[in-house]
């Protein structure tokens, strides 16, 4: 269901990734989630496909592409009713932020295995008593000798139990000026004084959502993402970008997902002697989600290029916009198709139930809708904070 033009790469690209999410699909994934395990066999294909690894530099095993391009992966893999939640995290925050500013070494290190799959990483900011300000982040890191004492807690963070290291988001103190600045390290999963606790989610998700604690988590020099701790902003969002981007592509492909599923049920649920599509009270909300899905997606495709040709700032926007707009979407497809099952809506055997709450993570993280809407009140229409 899909009318948005694509390059002959990109249609390439979603017509082999979506025979693979239909190899697998949503039967599949709930299956995984029902096992209280991760969807480790679709994983291991699309990294042996290359699928995993397609935005990362080809000197190190990756595609040589973009974000756009995973962008599309996990869209079409989200269509099918198996998405990836991690192929947020792993390849397109933590191998991006590598990518781009990691030393020579942790290029070595990560890239190849987060390309092939063979590796995971997951990636912490979130804190208890931090919400969405950033510079509340109370996470420090402090010298002992060459090496780094990190001190701290994150919530919400995804697939602790299956990832090698956490890219960790925490603070040093400037030596000039006594304040804290940001900086990323790369903490393996298996450290000294690294503790995980899983939080109870009332989400159906094969990934787990965790708190660490980080208790003087001892660190060799050669954890700090980058050559020096000066550039801690710029590489934090080199990710954030990415991450609103894809979750863009998470949301619309579940979108896309449930829309199909409705579509069919309208097509052969027969009442009074007609299928219910023809009626225009079911028919019109379906073609209104979408034109909603198309245009987010529209959005999601115009910030991932911005992106990709190294338009920071206005990537930075269009992400925020296609984030906002594809969660809208999703929600709205969601709650349209499960209305237009009625009933069969709430079963498992149409499985569209568990997406009412998945639907509404999109708009929840990685940022809410309202600072979104803060964000593009400040930055783009240059009105006042409030804050």
């Amino acid at each position: 269901m899909s009318a948005t033009p694509d390059t002959d790469e990109h249609h390439d690209l979603r017509a082999a990734v979506a025979a693979l999410g239909r190899r697998y699909g949503r039967t599949y994934l709930m299956r995984t989630v029902a096992e209280g395990r991760r969807p480790a066999e679709l994983w291991a294909d699309a990294g042996k496909l290359g699928y995993l690894g397609v935005n990362l530099p080809e000197e190190y095993g990756g595609g040589g592409s973009g974000i756009a391009e995973l962008a599309v992966v996990l869209e079409e893999l989200g269509a099918a009713g198996c998405p990836l939640l991690m192929l947020v995290v792993s390849p397109a925050i933590c191998g991006t932020v590598i990518a781009r500013f990691g030393t020579e070494g942790q290029k070595r290190a990560w890239l190849p295995g987060l390309a092939d799959g063979s590796r995971l990483m997951a990636f912490g900011i979130t804190e208890p008593d931090a919400g969405s300000n950033s510079h509340r982040i109370t996470t420090t890191a402090r010298r002992d000798g060459t090496d780094w004492l990190l001190t701290g807690r994150k919530v919400f963070i995804s697939g602790v139990d299956t990832a090698d290291a956490v890219l960790i988001v925490g603070r040093t103190e400037d030596a000039r000026t006594g304040r804290l600045k940001p900086c990323l390290f790369i903490v393996p999963t298996d450290a000294e004084g690294f503790h995980r606790r899983p939080i109870d989610m009332e989400l159906s998700a094969a990934e787990k959502q965790f708190e660490l604690v980080l208790d003087d988590v001892r660190l060799p020099a050669g954890a700090l993402v980058g050559e020096s701790e000066d550039a801690g902003l710029l590489h934090l969002f080199a990710g954030l970008n990415p991450e609103r981007i894809m979750t863009a592509a998470f949301a619309i492909g579940m979108g896309r997902y449930a829309l199909s599923r409705a579509v069919q049920y309208a097509r052969e649920r027969t009442v009074w002697k007609t299928p219910i599509g023809a009626h225009q009270a079911i028919a019109h909300p379906l073609a209104q989600a979408h034109i909603d899905l198309e245009l987010a997606r529209l959005m999601m495709q115009k910030a991932a290029r911005l992106y990709d040709t190294g338009d920071d700032i206005g990537a930075g926007e269009a992400a925020n916009m296609a984030k906002y707009a594809a969660a809208e979407a999703c929600v709205k497809a969601v709650d349209q198709a499960v209305h237009t099952l009625g009933g069969n809506g709430l079963t498992r055997e149409f499985g569209l139930a568990s997406l009412v709450t998945a639907a509404r993570v999109a708009r929840i993280a990685p940022v809410s809708r309202e600072m979104i809407l803060n964000y593009v009140s400040h930055q783009s229409l240059g009105l006042p904070k409030s804050y």
